[in-house]
Protein backbone atom coordinates (compact mmCIF):
# COMPACT_ATOMS: atom_id res chain seq x y z
CA UNK A 1 0.00 0.00 0.00
CA UNK A 2 1.27 3.49 -0.89
CA UNK A 3 1.71 5.84 2.05
CA UNK A 4 0.08 9.03 0.78
CA UNK A 5 1.62 11.02 3.65
CA UNK A 6 5.13 10.74 2.21
CA UNK A 7 6.19 14.01 0.69
CA UNK A 8 3.33 15.90 2.38
CA UNK A 9 4.75 16.86 5.81
CA UNK A 10 1.61 18.49 7.20
CA UNK A 11 -0.69 15.61 6.23
CA UNK A 12 0.91 13.19 8.66
CA UNK A 13 0.27 15.63 11.51
CA UNK A 14 -3.37 16.00 10.48
CA UNK A 15 -3.81 12.22 10.42
CA UNK A 16 -2.24 11.94 13.88
CA UNK A 17 -4.57 14.57 15.32
CA UNK A 18 -7.63 12.87 13.80
CA UNK A 19 -6.49 9.53 15.20
CA UNK A 20 -6.05 11.00 18.66
CA UNK A 21 -9.48 12.56 18.52
CA UNK A 22 -10.88 9.04 18.16
CA UNK A 23 -8.85 7.26 20.84
CA UNK A 24 -8.47 9.46 23.86
CA UNK A 25 -5.38 11.52 23.14
CA UNK A 26 -5.19 15.27 23.35
CA UNK A 27 -5.25 17.41 20.24
CA UNK A 28 -1.76 17.94 18.93
CA UNK A 29 -0.29 15.12 21.06
CA UNK A 30 1.56 12.06 19.88
CA UNK A 31 -0.55 8.86 20.01
CA UNK A 32 1.61 7.48 22.83
CA UNK A 33 0.78 10.45 25.08
CA UNK A 34 -2.42 10.02 27.11
CA UNK A 35 -4.09 11.53 30.14
CA UNK A 36 -4.95 9.68 33.34
CA UNK A 37 -6.75 11.13 36.33
CA UNK A 38 -3.32 11.31 38.01
CA UNK A 39 -1.40 13.00 35.20
CA UNK A 40 0.00 12.64 31.69
CA UNK A 41 1.86 9.51 30.57
CA UNK A 42 4.11 8.99 27.58
CA UNK A 43 4.32 5.40 26.37
CA UNK A 44 5.70 3.77 23.23
CA UNK A 45 4.50 4.11 19.66
CA UNK A 46 5.29 0.61 18.42
CA UNK A 47 2.97 0.78 15.44
CA UNK A 48 5.74 0.01 12.98
CA UNK A 49 6.77 -3.22 14.71
CA UNK A 50 3.84 -4.72 16.63
CA UNK A 51 0.99 -2.55 15.40
CA UNK A 52 0.30 -1.29 18.93
CA UNK A 53 0.75 1.56 21.34
CA UNK A 54 1.91 0.58 24.82
CA UNK A 55 2.21 2.15 28.27
CA UNK A 56 4.18 0.34 30.95
CA UNK A 57 4.88 0.73 34.64
CA UNK A 58 1.99 3.08 35.41
CA UNK A 59 1.19 3.26 39.12
CA UNK A 60 -2.36 2.33 40.09
CA UNK A 61 -1.67 2.68 43.83
CA UNK A 62 0.90 4.19 46.14
CA UNK A 63 3.86 1.92 46.96
CA UNK A 64 2.62 -0.39 49.76
CA UNK A 65 5.63 0.26 51.97
CA UNK A 66 6.17 1.60 55.47
CA UNK A 67 2.83 2.30 57.10
CA UNK A 68 1.07 1.13 53.91
CA UNK A 69 2.47 -2.41 54.16
CA UNK A 70 -0.47 -4.71 54.94
CA UNK A 71 -2.99 -1.99 54.19
CA UNK A 72 -5.54 -1.75 51.39
CA UNK A 73 -4.09 -0.04 48.32
CA UNK A 74 -4.21 3.76 48.29
CA UNK A 75 -4.73 5.92 45.21
CA UNK A 76 -1.40 7.01 43.69
CA UNK A 77 -0.27 10.59 44.08
CA UNK A 78 -0.85 12.87 41.11
CA UNK A 79 2.13 14.13 39.14
CA UNK A 80 2.91 17.10 36.95
CA UNK A 81 4.45 17.00 33.52
CA UNK A 82 4.80 13.80 31.51
CA UNK A 83 5.47 10.54 33.32
CA UNK A 84 7.64 8.04 31.46
CA UNK A 85 5.60 4.90 30.79
CA UNK A 86 8.03 2.99 28.58
CA UNK A 87 9.43 0.44 31.07
CA UNK A 88 7.83 -2.22 33.21
CA UNK A 89 7.53 -1.44 36.89
CA UNK A 90 9.25 -3.53 39.55
CA UNK A 91 8.18 -7.09 40.12
CA UNK A 92 6.63 -7.48 43.54
CA UNK A 93 8.95 -8.77 46.25
CA UNK A 94 9.21 -12.57 46.15
CA UNK A 95 11.57 -15.46 46.65
CA UNK A 96 13.33 -16.41 43.43
CA UNK A 97 11.67 -19.25 41.53
CA UNK A 98 11.67 -20.44 37.94
CA UNK A 99 8.62 -18.28 37.28
CA UNK A 100 10.04 -15.14 38.89
CA UNK A 101 11.85 -12.08 37.56
CA UNK A 102 15.47 -12.97 38.31
CA UNK A 103 17.76 -10.12 39.24
CA UNK A 104 16.79 -7.76 36.41
CA UNK A 105 12.98 -7.87 36.21
CA UNK A 106 13.12 -9.67 32.90
CA UNK A 107 13.65 -13.13 31.51
CA UNK A 108 17.40 -13.79 31.58
CA UNK A 109 19.98 -16.13 33.09
CA UNK A 110 19.76 -14.47 36.51
CA UNK A 111 16.55 -16.43 37.08
CA UNK A 112 18.65 -19.55 37.50
CA UNK A 113 21.10 -17.70 39.75
CA UNK A 114 18.57 -16.21 42.17
CA UNK A 115 16.50 -19.28 43.06
CA UNK A 116 15.59 -19.23 46.74
CA UNK A 117 16.79 -15.66 47.29
CA UNK A 118 14.67 -12.48 47.47
CA UNK A 119 14.04 -10.65 44.20
CA UNK A 120 11.71 -7.81 43.24
CA UNK A 121 10.59 -4.85 45.30
CA UNK A 122 7.70 -3.92 47.56
CA UNK A 123 7.20 -0.79 45.43
CA UNK A 124 5.46 -2.71 42.68
CA UNK A 125 1.81 -1.74 42.19
CA UNK A 126 1.96 -0.82 38.53
CA UNK A 127 0.12 -1.88 35.41
CA UNK A 128 0.71 -2.00 31.67
CA UNK A 129 -1.58 -1.26 28.73
CA UNK A 130 -1.43 -2.25 25.07
CA UNK A 131 -3.88 -1.20 22.38
CA UNK A 132 -4.00 -1.49 18.59
CA UNK A 133 -2.33 1.39 16.76
CA UNK A 134 -5.61 2.58 15.29
CA UNK A 135 -7.99 5.44 15.94
CA UNK A 136 -10.76 3.12 17.11
CA UNK A 137 -12.45 3.88 20.41
CA UNK A 138 -14.74 1.91 22.72
CA UNK A 139 -12.65 -1.27 22.46
CA UNK A 140 -13.22 -4.18 24.86
CA UNK A 141 -10.75 -4.33 27.74
CA UNK A 142 -8.99 -7.41 29.11
CA UNK A 143 -7.19 -7.38 32.48
CA UNK A 144 -4.81 -10.32 32.97
CA UNK A 145 -3.60 -11.51 36.39
CA UNK A 146 -0.44 -13.64 36.29
CA UNK A 147 0.05 -16.96 38.04
CA UNK A 148 2.84 -18.22 40.26
CA UNK A 149 1.15 -19.91 43.25
CA UNK A 150 0.48 -16.40 44.68
CA UNK A 151 4.14 -16.31 45.75
CA UNK A 152 5.90 -15.46 42.48
CA UNK A 153 5.39 -14.03 39.00
CA UNK A 154 5.75 -10.66 37.27
CA UNK A 155 4.07 -8.75 34.47
CA UNK A 156 7.37 -8.28 32.61
CA UNK A 157 7.42 -12.02 31.86
CA UNK A 158 7.63 -12.04 28.04
CA UNK A 159 4.79 -14.57 27.79
CA UNK A 160 2.45 -11.87 29.12
CA UNK A 161 3.42 -9.16 26.63
CA UNK A 162 0.05 -7.90 25.46
CA UNK A 163 0.92 -6.55 22.01
CA UNK A 164 0.01 -9.58 19.90
CA UNK A 165 -3.21 -10.23 21.82
CA UNK A 166 -4.28 -6.58 21.69
CA UNK A 167 -3.80 -6.53 17.93
CA UNK A 168 -5.39 -9.95 17.34
CA UNK A 169 -8.37 -9.39 19.65
CA UNK A 170 -8.75 -5.72 18.66
CA UNK A 171 -8.88 -4.94 22.36
CA UNK A 172 -7.11 -3.03 25.09
CA UNK A 173 -4.98 -5.50 27.08
CA UNK A 174 -3.90 -4.67 30.63
CA UNK A 175 -1.57 -6.61 32.93
CA UNK A 176 -1.21 -5.64 36.59
CA UNK A 177 1.06 -6.61 39.45
CA UNK A 178 -0.29 -7.55 42.86
CA UNK A 179 1.36 -8.21 46.20
CA UNK A 180 2.63 -11.75 46.73
CA UNK A 181 3.16 -14.27 49.51
CA UNK A 182 2.59 -13.00 53.05
CA UNK A 183 2.81 -9.43 51.80
CA UNK A 184 -0.31 -10.08 49.73
CA UNK A 185 -2.26 -12.50 51.91
CA UNK A 186 -1.78 -12.23 55.68
CA UNK A 187 -4.47 -12.87 58.27
CA UNK A 188 -3.43 -10.83 61.31
CA UNK A 189 -6.12 -8.39 62.54
CA UNK A 190 -3.61 -6.59 64.80
CA UNK A 191 -2.29 -4.91 61.65
CA UNK A 192 -5.56 -3.10 61.22
CA UNK A 193 -7.00 -0.06 62.90
CA UNK A 194 -10.08 1.92 62.05
CA UNK A 195 -13.76 1.35 61.58
CA UNK A 196 -13.69 -0.93 58.54
CA UNK A 197 -13.79 -4.69 58.96
CA UNK A 198 -10.36 -6.27 58.68
CA UNK A 199 -9.30 -8.40 55.74
CA UNK A 200 -5.89 -9.85 54.95
CA UNK A 201 -6.69 -10.14 51.23
CA UNK A 202 -4.38 -7.31 50.22
CA UNK A 203 -3.58 -8.87 46.85
CA UNK A 204 -7.25 -9.13 45.95
CA UNK A 205 -7.73 -5.50 46.92
CA UNK A 206 -4.80 -4.72 44.60
CA UNK A 207 -6.72 -6.49 41.83
CA UNK A 208 -9.82 -4.44 42.67
CA UNK A 209 -7.72 -1.28 42.57
CA UNK A 210 -6.41 -2.20 39.11
CA UNK A 211 -10.00 -2.72 37.95
CA UNK A 212 -10.91 0.64 39.45
CA UNK A 213 -8.04 2.27 37.55
CA UNK A 214 -9.52 0.79 34.39
CA UNK A 215 -12.95 2.19 35.18
CA UNK A 216 -11.55 5.67 35.73
CA UNK A 217 -8.93 5.85 32.98
CA UNK A 218 -9.32 3.30 30.22
CA UNK A 219 -11.48 5.52 27.97
CA UNK A 220 -8.41 7.71 27.43
CA UNK A 221 -6.66 4.64 26.00
CA UNK A 222 -9.58 3.79 23.73
CA UNK A 223 -11.16 1.21 26.00
CA UNK A 224 -14.76 0.67 27.01
CA UNK A 225 -15.08 0.62 30.81
CA UNK A 226 -18.47 -1.08 30.41
CA UNK A 227 -16.90 -4.10 28.66
CA UNK A 228 -14.08 -5.42 30.87
CA UNK A 229 -12.99 -9.06 30.86
CA UNK A 230 -11.07 -10.34 33.88
CA UNK A 231 -8.60 -13.08 32.92
CA UNK A 232 -6.17 -14.94 35.16
CA UNK A 233 -4.13 -18.10 35.02
CA UNK A 234 -3.36 -20.46 37.91
CA UNK A 235 -3.07 -18.25 41.02
CA UNK A 236 -4.32 -15.38 38.88
CA UNK A 237 -7.38 -17.44 37.99
CA UNK A 238 -8.00 -18.20 41.67
CA UNK A 239 -7.83 -14.47 42.38
CA UNK A 240 -10.25 -13.77 39.53
CA UNK A 241 -12.68 -16.41 40.81
CA UNK A 242 -12.43 -14.96 44.30
CA UNK A 243 -13.45 -11.59 42.86
CA UNK A 244 -16.47 -13.29 41.30
CA UNK A 245 -17.87 -13.51 44.83
CA UNK A 246 -16.28 -10.34 46.29
CA UNK A 247 -18.69 -7.46 46.95
CA UNK A 248 -15.82 -5.00 46.41
CA UNK A 249 -15.59 -6.10 42.75
CA UNK A 250 -19.26 -5.59 41.87
CA UNK A 251 -19.65 -3.87 38.50
CA UNK A 252 -15.92 -3.68 37.81
CA UNK A 253 -15.82 -6.50 35.23
CA UNK A 254 -18.33 -8.03 32.86
CA UNK A 255 -16.80 -11.33 31.69
CA UNK A 256 -14.30 -13.73 33.22
CA UNK A 257 -11.64 -16.08 31.79
CA UNK A 258 -10.21 -18.29 34.57
CA UNK A 259 -7.46 -20.53 33.16
CA UNK A 260 -6.42 -23.55 35.25
CA UNK A 261 -8.03 -22.30 38.43
CA UNK A 262 -10.52 -23.26 41.11
CA UNK A 263 -12.00 -21.87 44.31
CA UNK A 264 -13.04 -25.01 46.24
CA UNK A 265 -12.51 -25.83 49.89
CA UNK A 266 -11.84 -29.40 50.91
CA UNK A 267 -15.43 -29.59 52.14
CA UNK A 268 -16.68 -28.88 48.60
CA UNK A 269 -14.75 -31.80 47.10
CA UNK A 270 -14.65 -35.59 47.23
CA UNK A 271 -12.50 -37.08 49.98
CA UNK A 272 -8.82 -37.23 49.02
CA UNK A 273 -8.96 -34.21 46.72
CA UNK A 274 -6.45 -31.37 47.00
CA UNK A 275 -8.41 -28.12 47.54
CA UNK A 276 -7.73 -24.88 45.70
CA UNK A 277 -8.86 -22.77 48.67
CA UNK A 278 -7.80 -23.06 52.31
CA UNK A 279 -9.80 -21.88 55.33
CA UNK A 280 -9.01 -18.58 57.02
CA UNK A 281 -7.80 -20.51 60.08
CA UNK A 282 -4.82 -21.80 58.11
CA UNK A 283 -3.70 -18.27 57.29
CA UNK A 284 -4.25 -17.11 60.87
CA UNK A 285 -1.98 -19.93 62.06
CA UNK A 286 0.62 -19.00 59.43
CA UNK A 287 0.73 -15.36 60.50
CA UNK A 288 0.96 -16.26 64.17
CA UNK A 289 3.77 -18.70 63.52
CA UNK A 290 5.68 -16.16 61.44
CA UNK A 291 5.39 -13.52 64.15
CA UNK A 292 6.67 -15.97 66.76
CA UNK A 293 9.55 -17.08 64.50
CA UNK A 294 10.66 -13.48 64.00
CA UNK A 295 10.55 -12.81 67.75
CA UNK A 296 12.68 -15.90 68.39
CA UNK A 297 15.17 -14.93 65.67
CA UNK A 298 15.55 -11.50 67.26
CA UNK A 299 16.31 -13.06 70.64
CA UNK A 300 13.28 -11.47 72.28
CA UNK A 301 12.15 -14.78 73.74
CA UNK A 302 13.97 -18.05 74.63
CA UNK A 303 11.48 -20.49 73.11
CA UNK A 304 8.27 -20.74 71.13
CA UNK A 305 6.02 -20.71 74.20
CA UNK A 306 7.69 -17.57 75.55
CA UNK A 307 7.46 -15.94 72.12
CA UNK A 308 3.74 -16.64 71.94
CA UNK A 309 3.24 -15.24 75.42
CA UNK A 310 5.25 -12.13 74.58
CA UNK A 311 3.34 -11.22 71.43
CA UNK A 312 0.03 -12.00 73.12
CA UNK A 313 0.77 -9.09 75.45
CA UNK A 314 1.58 -6.62 72.69
CA UNK A 315 -0.92 -3.99 71.66
CA UNK A 316 -2.04 -3.98 68.02
CA UNK A 317 0.10 -0.88 67.50
CA UNK A 318 3.19 -2.65 68.89
CA UNK A 319 2.60 -5.69 66.69
CA UNK A 320 2.08 -3.57 63.59
CA UNK A 321 5.15 -1.45 64.30
CA UNK A 322 7.32 -4.53 64.85
CA UNK A 323 6.22 -6.26 61.64
CA UNK A 324 6.27 -3.16 59.46
CA UNK A 325 9.78 -2.44 60.68
CA UNK A 326 11.03 -5.75 59.30
CA UNK A 327 12.88 -5.94 56.00
CA UNK A 328 10.48 -7.59 53.56
CA UNK A 329 13.26 -9.89 52.42
CA UNK A 330 13.66 -11.18 55.96
CA UNK A 331 9.94 -11.86 56.16
CA UNK A 332 9.95 -13.98 53.03
CA UNK A 333 13.16 -15.79 53.96
CA UNK A 334 11.66 -16.69 57.32
CA UNK A 335 8.49 -17.96 55.68
CA UNK A 336 10.57 -20.24 53.47
CA UNK A 337 13.00 -21.39 56.15
CA UNK A 338 10.27 -22.23 58.65
CA UNK A 339 8.08 -24.06 56.15
CA UNK A 340 5.29 -21.52 56.48
CA UNK A 341 4.68 -21.38 52.74
CA UNK A 342 1.25 -21.29 51.20
CA UNK A 343 -0.60 -18.28 49.87
CA UNK A 344 -3.83 -17.33 48.21
CA UNK A 345 -7.27 -15.84 48.81
CA UNK A 346 -8.46 -15.96 52.41
CA UNK A 347 -12.17 -16.82 52.82
CA UNK A 348 -12.62 -14.35 55.64
CA UNK A 349 -16.21 -13.34 54.96
CA UNK A 350 -15.15 -9.78 54.17
CA UNK A 351 -13.70 -9.90 50.65
CA UNK A 352 -14.03 -13.64 50.05
CA UNK A 353 -17.05 -15.48 51.45
CA UNK A 354 -16.37 -18.26 53.93
CA UNK A 355 -17.51 -20.73 51.24
CA UNK A 356 -17.44 -19.21 47.72
CA UNK A 357 -18.84 -22.32 46.03
CA UNK A 358 -21.83 -22.28 48.37
CA UNK A 359 -22.40 -18.61 47.50
CA UNK A 360 -22.30 -19.44 43.80
CA UNK A 361 -24.72 -22.32 44.30
CA UNK A 362 -27.10 -19.88 45.98
CA UNK A 363 -26.75 -17.40 43.11
CA UNK A 364 -24.93 -14.83 45.25
CA UNK A 365 -22.10 -13.86 42.91
CA UNK A 366 -21.44 -11.62 39.91
CA UNK A 367 -23.12 -13.53 37.09
CA UNK A 368 -21.04 -12.85 34.00
CA UNK A 369 -20.17 -14.97 30.95
CA UNK A 370 -17.45 -17.52 31.78
CA UNK A 371 -14.75 -18.92 29.50
CA UNK A 372 -12.60 -21.36 31.45
CA UNK A 373 -9.59 -23.31 30.26
CA UNK A 374 -7.62 -26.31 31.46
CA UNK A 375 -4.83 -28.43 30.01
CA UNK A 376 -4.83 -32.17 29.48
CA UNK A 377 -1.70 -32.73 31.58
CA UNK A 378 -2.04 -29.98 34.21
CA UNK A 379 -0.17 -31.96 36.85
CA UNK A 380 2.99 -32.42 34.78
CA UNK A 381 4.21 -29.00 35.85
CA UNK A 382 4.03 -30.16 39.46
CA UNK A 383 6.30 -33.21 39.42
CA UNK A 384 7.42 -32.71 43.07
CA UNK A 385 3.79 -33.23 44.13
CA UNK A 386 4.04 -36.91 43.20
CA UNK A 387 5.41 -37.27 46.73
CA UNK A 388 1.85 -36.55 47.91
CA UNK A 389 0.84 -39.85 46.35
CA UNK A 390 3.38 -41.74 48.42
CA UNK A 391 6.23 -41.90 45.91
CA UNK A 392 9.31 -39.87 45.14
CA UNK A 393 9.24 -36.40 43.55
CA UNK A 394 8.86 -36.80 39.79
CA UNK A 395 12.06 -35.06 38.73
CA UNK A 396 15.50 -36.08 39.90
CA UNK A 397 17.13 -32.76 38.99
CA UNK A 398 17.01 -29.44 40.81
CA UNK A 399 15.28 -26.34 39.47
CA UNK A 400 18.69 -24.79 38.81
CA UNK A 401 19.73 -27.83 36.75
CA UNK A 402 16.42 -27.80 34.91
CA UNK A 403 16.77 -24.09 34.10
CA UNK A 404 20.28 -24.61 32.73
CA UNK A 405 19.13 -27.66 30.80
CA UNK A 406 16.28 -25.84 29.06
CA UNK A 407 18.34 -22.70 28.45
CA UNK A 408 21.02 -24.76 26.74
CA UNK A 409 18.61 -26.86 24.71
CA UNK A 410 18.42 -26.49 20.93
CA UNK A 411 14.97 -27.64 19.79
CA UNK A 412 16.11 -27.94 16.17
CA UNK A 413 19.24 -30.04 16.75
CA UNK A 414 19.75 -33.70 17.59
CA UNK A 415 20.10 -34.29 21.32
CA UNK A 416 21.48 -36.97 23.59
CA UNK A 417 19.16 -35.80 26.37
CA UNK A 418 16.60 -38.42 27.40
CA UNK A 419 13.68 -38.56 29.78
CA UNK A 420 15.87 -40.68 32.08
CA UNK A 421 18.09 -37.64 32.60
CA UNK A 422 15.16 -35.76 34.10
CA UNK A 423 12.52 -38.10 35.55
CA UNK A 424 13.10 -40.24 38.63
CA UNK A 425 13.74 -43.86 37.59
CA UNK A 426 10.89 -45.12 39.76
CA UNK A 427 8.49 -43.62 37.18
CA UNK A 428 10.13 -45.13 34.11
CA UNK A 429 9.24 -46.09 31.52
CA UNK A 430 6.82 -43.19 31.40
CA UNK A 431 4.18 -45.34 29.69
CA UNK A 432 4.20 -48.14 32.27
CA UNK A 433 0.65 -48.89 33.48
CA UNK A 434 -0.06 -47.69 37.02
CA UNK A 435 3.56 -46.94 37.99
CA UNK A 436 4.76 -44.93 35.00
CA UNK A 437 5.17 -41.14 35.00
CA UNK A 438 2.14 -40.62 32.75
CA UNK A 439 -0.15 -42.78 34.89
CA UNK A 440 0.98 -41.20 38.15
CA UNK A 441 0.56 -37.72 36.72
CA UNK A 442 -2.96 -38.60 35.56
CA UNK A 443 -3.71 -39.75 39.09
CA UNK A 444 -2.29 -36.53 40.53
CA UNK A 445 -4.41 -34.47 38.15
CA UNK A 446 -7.50 -36.44 39.13
CA UNK A 447 -7.16 -35.30 42.75
CA UNK A 448 -5.53 -31.91 42.19
CA UNK A 449 -7.21 -30.13 39.26
CA UNK A 450 -10.22 -32.08 38.06
CA UNK A 451 -12.31 -32.02 41.27
CA UNK A 452 -12.05 -28.23 41.61
CA UNK A 453 -12.75 -27.79 37.89
CA UNK A 454 -15.86 -29.94 37.97
CA UNK A 455 -17.05 -28.40 41.23
CA UNK A 456 -16.62 -24.85 39.95
CA UNK A 457 -18.06 -25.27 36.47
CA UNK A 458 -20.89 -27.53 37.60
CA UNK A 459 -21.91 -24.99 40.22
CA UNK A 460 -21.76 -22.06 37.80
CA UNK A 461 -23.66 -24.04 35.15
CA UNK A 462 -26.48 -24.61 37.65
CA UNK A 463 -26.94 -20.83 37.75
CA UNK A 464 -26.24 -19.71 34.18
CA UNK A 465 -26.01 -21.14 30.68
CA UNK A 466 -23.09 -19.09 29.36
CA UNK A 467 -20.28 -21.21 30.82
CA UNK A 468 -17.72 -22.50 28.31
CA UNK A 469 -14.56 -24.51 28.85
CA UNK A 470 -11.65 -25.63 26.71
CA UNK A 471 -9.09 -28.38 27.11
CA UNK A 472 -5.62 -27.77 25.70
CA UNK A 473 -4.07 -31.01 24.41
CA UNK A 474 -1.05 -29.79 22.42
CA UNK A 475 2.06 -31.90 23.15
CA UNK A 476 4.35 -31.52 20.14
CA UNK A 477 7.54 -30.56 21.98
CA UNK A 478 10.83 -32.06 20.81
CA UNK A 479 12.02 -35.09 22.78
CA UNK A 480 12.34 -35.56 25.69
CA UNK A 481 10.15 -32.60 26.66
CA UNK A 482 6.91 -33.96 25.18
CA UNK A 483 7.10 -36.75 27.77
CA UNK A 484 8.27 -34.50 30.60
CA UNK A 485 5.66 -31.79 30.09
CA UNK A 486 3.16 -32.62 27.37
CA UNK A 487 0.10 -30.37 27.71
CA UNK A 488 1.18 -29.19 31.16
CA UNK A 489 -0.17 -26.40 33.35
CA UNK A 490 0.59 -23.04 31.74
CA UNK A 491 1.57 -24.39 28.33
CA UNK A 492 -1.55 -22.85 26.79
CA UNK A 493 -0.52 -19.31 27.76
CA UNK A 494 1.90 -18.71 24.85
CA UNK A 495 -0.91 -19.74 22.49
CA UNK A 496 -3.41 -17.36 24.13
CA UNK A 497 -0.98 -14.43 24.07
CA UNK A 498 0.71 -15.31 20.76
CA UNK A 499 4.18 -15.20 22.39
CA UNK A 500 6.55 -18.11 21.82
CA UNK A 501 9.81 -16.81 23.14
CA UNK A 502 12.19 -16.03 24.52
CA UNK A 503 10.71 -17.29 27.78
CA UNK A 504 11.16 -19.94 30.44
CA UNK A 505 10.24 -23.07 28.49
CA UNK A 506 10.32 -21.73 24.94
CA UNK A 507 13.42 -23.71 23.94
CA UNK A 508 11.96 -26.92 25.34
CA UNK A 509 8.64 -26.42 23.55
CA UNK A 510 9.00 -24.58 20.27
CA UNK A 511 10.77 -26.09 17.31
CA UNK A 512 10.85 -25.23 13.65
CA UNK A 513 9.16 -28.57 12.98
CA UNK A 514 6.14 -27.83 15.16
CA UNK A 515 5.83 -24.18 14.15
CA UNK A 516 3.12 -24.50 11.45
CA UNK A 517 0.69 -26.36 13.69
CA UNK A 518 1.63 -24.30 16.73
CA UNK A 519 0.97 -20.96 15.04
CA UNK A 520 -2.26 -22.20 13.48
CA UNK A 521 -3.52 -23.35 16.89
CA UNK A 522 -2.53 -20.07 18.50
CA UNK A 523 -4.45 -18.12 15.86
CA UNK A 524 -7.63 -20.11 16.52
CA UNK A 525 -7.31 -19.71 20.28
CA UNK A 526 -6.67 -15.98 20.02
CA UNK A 527 -9.72 -15.67 17.77
CA UNK A 528 -11.79 -17.33 20.51
CA UNK A 529 -10.50 -14.78 23.01
CA UNK A 530 -11.40 -12.04 20.54
CA UNK A 531 -14.92 -13.40 20.11
CA UNK A 532 -15.42 -13.72 23.86
CA UNK A 533 -14.21 -10.26 24.87
CA UNK A 534 -16.36 -8.69 22.16
CA UNK A 535 -19.54 -10.77 22.52
CA UNK A 536 -19.36 -12.94 25.65
CA UNK A 537 -19.33 -16.08 23.47
CA UNK A 538 -16.11 -17.81 22.25
CA UNK A 539 -17.64 -19.23 19.07
CA UNK A 540 -16.29 -18.06 15.70
CA UNK A 541 -16.14 -19.41 12.17
CA UNK A 542 -12.54 -20.58 12.49
CA UNK A 543 -13.53 -23.33 14.93
CA UNK A 544 -15.40 -25.17 12.18
CA UNK A 545 -17.95 -26.47 14.69
CA UNK A 546 -20.06 -25.23 17.57
CA UNK A 547 -18.41 -24.76 20.95
CA UNK A 548 -21.14 -25.88 23.33
CA UNK A 549 -21.38 -24.85 27.00
CA UNK A 550 -20.08 -26.96 29.88
CA UNK A 551 -20.13 -29.92 30.47
CA UNK A 552 -19.01 -30.10 26.84
CA UNK A 553 -15.37 -29.14 26.26
CA UNK A 554 -13.72 -27.69 23.19
CA UNK A 555 -10.44 -29.49 22.49
CA UNK A 556 -7.61 -27.30 21.24
CA UNK A 557 -4.88 -29.43 19.66
CA UNK A 558 -2.58 -29.57 16.65
CA UNK A 559 -0.05 -31.86 15.09
CA UNK A 560 3.13 -30.39 13.69
CA UNK A 561 1.42 -29.05 10.60
CA UNK A 562 -2.22 -28.18 11.34
CA UNK A 563 -4.88 -27.83 14.00
CA UNK A 564 -6.89 -30.75 15.37
CA UNK A 565 -10.06 -29.29 16.85
CA UNK A 566 -12.96 -31.20 18.35
CA UNK A 567 -15.74 -31.11 20.91
CA UNK A 568 -16.07 -33.59 23.74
Amino acid sequence: MIDVRKGVPWLGAVVSVLALAGCGGGAGSAPEVRETVYGTVRGVDDSAVTGTYAWKGMPFAKPPVGDLRWQPPVEPAAWTGERNATRFGNACLQMGRLYGPGGNNRFDDTIGQTLGTPVGNEDCLTLNIWRPATNQDNLPVLLFLHGGSAISGYTADPVYDGAALARSANAVVVTANYRLDVLGFFQLPQLHSGSQTYTGNYALLDNVQALTFIQRNIAKFGGNAANVTLMGQSAGAINALALLTAPQAAGLFHKIVPISGGISLASNLPAGSIPTLNPASKYAAQSGALLAALVLADGLAPDAAAAAALVAGWTPAQTASYLRGKDGRVLLQTVLQKGLTGSGPIPDGVVVPANPIAEMAAGRYHKVPVLSGYTLDEAKLFAPFLALLGGKPGMKISDAERFAMTQGFNPDAPTTLTVADIIDPSYLPVTAPSTGYNARMKLLGSVFFEPSRDNLLGTLRSQQTNVWSYQFNWAQQPAPWADVYGAAHGFDLPFVFGNFGPSLLAKAANSTANQPGRLALSAVMMDSVRAFVHTGNPNHAGLGQEWQPWPRKFIFDADQKATRLSVQ
